[in-house]
């Protein structure tokens, strides 16, 4: 691999001399502009204002242009002979935990090669140091005309260091988070951590860009005079207007495209939450939780059927009773009316 910069990694007292080599690669097709009219290549060319002519690259040099419009020739040697101690060096400045590091400051990666072989052994070094202590080295390099911030970690045998954005440099995320006050519900978040429970892991190796596939095809079937394979028709969005059942629906999909079979819907509905000891994993739940499901439920019709008459039996003898109760106590009242109506007119005679 070509090195872009050569320099030395400054740890301490201890100069490692290194090459700084591009760690990824664009695969990405790239186009040419024509003159639609006749396919004639559009060309740009660097002509000098003053001159009005066409100039090479070995004429044309780097300048700061001034507030008033004015230029000032900077040099190669110029940028050489700043005076900071970052120009050569990458200094390291620090060793933090890898995830004190945003991912939102990540750039560019690198690979830093060592320069020759008495570089080895301080390399070597270096790189074993960052392992035992699983951290990473915060260091500052310049590159490129400016001072830039990087963190140096451990991948496989080598040194690898990605640049970062300065804090200054990344957003504060304002106005981006919705303004509504939304609820969500926990039915809601065990559907998503089903879904994401189903859909699992994957092997970052086993993806590839489709997009560039298809733009090649596209291109190998113009130059072969053919027609261009059509797309397929791109699915609508919508509006997602019942959240439940959306993801419901991406659960048995993704379900059903890893051949795990369609969960019953009791079964998606009943999922437990993320955290509780009886959750179960996606596999599992596949072949036994329609079973269990079942036997709840007949379980359930068997007691409601128990309790029904029972309850009803208890509540017909009650109103038996009560009628006879009645009954009896109408019937005494009766008698002693109809005795006290008799004495008065005894004596009456008497």
């Amino acid at each position: 691999m070509r090195s872009i910069w050569n320099g030395a990694i400054s740890f301490g007292l201890v100069s490692i001399p290194i090459k700084l080599v591009n760690a990824t690669e664009s695969y990405a097709v790239s186009f040419r502009q024509i003159h639609a009219e006749d396919g004639g290549r559009i060309r740009y060319r660097k002509v000098c204002e003053l001159e009005d002519r066409e100039v090479t690259q070995s004429e044309i040099g780097k300048a700061y242009e001034d507030a008033d419009g004015s230029m000032i020739p900077i040099t190669d040697e110029d940028l050489a002979h700043l005076p900071i101690p970052t120009a050569k060096t990458i200094e390291i400045v620090a060793f933090v935990p890898a995830d004190r590091i945003d991912p939102l400051q990540m750039d560019a990666a690198y690979y830093l090669a060592a320069s020759g072989a008495p570089a080895a052994k301080p390399y070597t070094l270096l790189r074993e140091a960052l392992k035992r202590s699983n951290r990473v080295a915060i260091a500052k390099f310049a590159l490129r005309g400016r001072e830039r911030l990087g963190m140096l970690r451990v991948v496989g045998d080598a040194i690898a260091m990605h640049g970062l954005l300065w804090p200054d440099e990344v957003r504060a995320p304002e106005g981006v988070a919705p303004d509504a006050n939304v609820t969500v519900r926990d039915q809601e978040l065990d559907l998503a951590d089903a879904l994401m429970d189903t859909l699992g892991e994957i092997d970052l190796g086993d993806l590839h860009d489709e997009y560039r596939e298809a733009l090649e095809e596209v291109v190998a079937a113009k130059a072969a005079g053919e027609a261009p394979p059509e797309s397929p028709e791109p699915a609508s969005p919508g509006k997602v207007l019942d959240l439940m059942a959306a993801l419901e629906n991406s659960v048995r999909a993704a379900r059903e495209s890893r051949g795990e079979g369609e969960p019953a819907e009791a079964e998606v509905r009943t999922l437990p939450r993320r955290g509780t000891p009886s959750r179960a994993t996606p596999k599992e739940t596949g072949g036994k939780k329609s079973t269990s499901t079942a036997k709840k439920t007949a379980a359930k019709k068997t007691a409601s059927g128990e309790k029904k008459p029972a309850a009803s039996a208890r509540k017909t003898t009650a109103k038996t009773t009560a009628k006879k109760t009645a009954s009896g106590e109408k019937a005494a009242s009766a008698t002693k009316k109809t005795a006290a109506k008799k004495t008065p007119s005894r004596r009456h005679t008497a």
